[in-house]
């Protein structure tokens, strides 16, 4: 959870942990458009990450994005939804801008129709979670509605029990992200080239097997890349080797790259954030040609 934590805020330990989120301020320090839907988290919660930025929306499902008109007014649903755009329609305060906006992105919704959508060629989600989520994604991405950023969470890696290799609990896990990933670049098509996927995780496994089959929390794991200008196909560390003499006590792999540097590194080159120091403080990022 410390881990957890720690990697949500952008910080290098809980103890420095600011009140705030990474993303969260890398929305704040850059100016990319009013859209209501700028940055979206799939979920039931807002993840630590977005924590403080105005500009974020937590959605469970696009089908609950909409204006509710009561059952008793059905009928005057359209009269409703005028007097609500008249409402908006002249004020230059926040509140009527944000108003305005709002509109106008459920109105872009309403066109979207998510339980109609069909993905793109052979495109095939799992039906899962993950892949329900990253089906949804793809739509805001089509649909144009100003969406710069999008999180979502895929637990269930604890494999204390039963982590097999190619089978097991592991390999199930594995599948899921493999195939929702896989589905998202296909149903994106041509559009694959504006987006950039970062996978992340706050903690690893131990090398070595318990006696339930399984292993234990670690501390180094991997960090994964994919999408437009990535220089995929290749790992981006030196390997610091699995003798029981490379390894971190009490039977980890050693960690070799900050986290902070991926994140800084994807930040300024795709997302063209110059406040890098806003974003990590007291952080002085280490590019490794990631990304172009």
């Amino acid at each position: 959870f410390e881990a957890m934590a720690t990697m949500e805020s952008g910080a290098k330990s809980e103890k420095e942990g600011a009140g705030s989120g990474w993303l969260a301020r890398h929305l704040l320090s850059t100016h990319n458009g009013d859209s209501p839907l700028r940055a979206v988290a799939l979920g039931s919660l807002m993840p630590d990450s977005l924590r403080g930025a105005t500009s974020a929306t937590t959605i469970q499902s696009l089908d609950d994005f909409r204006v509710q008109i009561p059952a008793a007014m059905n009928e005057q649903s359209r009269e409703m939804r005028t007097m609500l755009r008249n409402f908006y329609q002249n004020g230059k305060d926040e509140i009527a801008v944000a108003g305005r906006e709002t509109l106008d992105v459920l109105s872009t919704l309403n066109g979207v129709q998510p339980s109609q959508y069909k993905p793109q060629g052979d495109a095939k989600y799992p039906e899962t979670e993950l892949g329900s989520g990253l089906r949804q994604v793809a739509q805001l991405i089509k649909a144009d509605v100003g969406l710069e950023v999008a999180c979502l969470d895929r637990g269930g890696w604890d494999t204390h029990v039963a982590q097999g290799a190619n089978i097991g609990w592991m390999a199930i896990q594995l599948d899921d992200l493999a195939k929702s990933l896989f589905a998202f670049s296909r149903d994106l098509s041509t559009q694959w080239k504006r987006v950039t996927v970062l996978v992340m995780t706050e903690f690893g496994r131990r090398l070595h097997e318990n006696s339930g089959l399984g292993t234990d929390h670690g501390t180094a794991s991997a960090m994964m890349l994919l999408g437009g200008g990535v220089r995929g196909g290749k790992v981006f560390a030196k390997w610091p080797g699995l003798a029981d003499d490379q390894l971190a006590p009490p039977g980890d792999l050693r960690v070799t790259t900050d986290y902070r540097d991926v994140l800084s590194e994807v930040l300024k080159t795709r997302l063209r954030n110059t406040y890098l120091c806003e974003v990590f403080p007291r952080f002085t990022p280490q590019f490794h040609g990631l990304v172009s």
